[in-house]
């Protein structure tokens, strides 16, 4: 099997785990880490082995794929050049800043015969993926997503930050396109919105409530599926399913019974299992699951998103 080498561009907080997964990965070698702050790729570096640099350019001819996790603003540029250098390509959620960067980028990487992977990182949640198979034809879907403030994201408001990973597993269970939004949202803390609510309605006539905040005094990530058969409540920070399903009505009693049930979920790493995917992506010159036009389909809807926000601030 032929060594992958791997970079990662950006080895922050969420770069940096990048950079330790691909060294724990058989079958790839981490050459090099890049980042403007010179001092953080060489610490990074000296952990890894991997070589520091502070221009991405440099990667290009010396490795098969790259990781970016920088600022979202920079996406496209990034993405854009290590793409045309023949350069497989993960890069971090959301795909680009606006929309037209999206198709940009996905224009980029359509007409190329290299791969981008757009990283929704709940897609490899241990809850996310056991609950798939009991996941069908929801009618409703609740998502609250809530989380203290940080600096982290700051560059785009809270739809591209945070609402992004409810909205890829919500669109990656139906192929029905948006018929209408309804969104409103409040800028707190930053000049962009810091708290969002959203209300899809999808061609199929599934509704979706989105609550999304990242100035919030706690911490909360669950997602709720209501469909004819089932209850399913999953709650992506414990990693936790529970599924509730209406009983016929006992002998002598009028109305059905709701049974619980808890599923189990086996422990998981889903950046490791992200990358993991990346890499066999990348040798055997297969699709992965999280692919560019799955990632500009979220882009869309989040600009669908900001649009009926700036409506309604009128």
């Amino acid at each position: 099997m032929r060594e992958l080498k791997a970079a990662v561009v950006g080895v922050g907080r969420l770069g940096s785990l990048h950079a330790a997964k691909y060294s724990a990965l058989a079958g790839v070698r981490l050459t090099h880490v890049v980042d403007i702050d010179g001092g953080r790729a060489e610490r990074v570096g000296r952990v890894t082995g991997a070589r520091a640099l502070t221009d991405y350019r440099g990667l290009l001819g010396s490795v098969d794929l790259v990781s970016i996790a920088t600022p979202t603003i920079t996406h496209l540029e990034i993405a854009a050049c290590l793409l045309g250098g023949g350069i497989d390509v993960l890069v971090e959620k959301p795909m680009t800043a606006t929309l037209e960067e999206a198709r940009q980028l996905a224009a980029l990487a359509s007409g190329s015969d290299r791969i981008l992977q757009v990283g929704h990182l709940e897609r490899f949640n241990p809850a996310v993926v056991r609950s798939r198979p009991f996941i069908n034809g929801p009618k409703f879907i609740e998502c609250h997503r809530l989380a203290p403030f940080t600096e982290r994201g700051t560059d785009v408001d809270v739809i591209l930050d945070l609402m992004v990973h409810d909205l890829d597993v919500i669109l990656s269970i139906t192929n029905a396109e948006v018929a209408s939004v309804e969104a409103v949202g409040v800028a707190v803390l930053t000049e962009r919105v810091d708290i969002a609510n959203a209300r899809l309605r999808f061609g199929d006539g599934m509704i979706a409530n989105l609550v999304t905040s990242r100035v919030s005094q706690k911490r909360e990530r669950k997602i709720r599926f209501f469909q004819p058969d089932a209850y399913i409540s999953l709650d992506y920070e414990a990693r936790s399913v529970q599924i509730y399903r209406k009983n016929p009505p006992p002998p002598g009693q009028l109305y059905p019974t709701i049974s619980a049930e808890s599923i189990d979920v086996e422990e998981g790493d889903p950046l490791a299992a992200e990358i993991g995917e990346f890499t066999g992506c990348a040798r055997t010159r297969s699709r992965p699951q999280v692919g560019v036009m799955e990632g500009l389909r979220v882009v869309e809807l989040c600009d669908q998103i900001r649009t009926a926000i700036d409506a309604n601030a009128i």
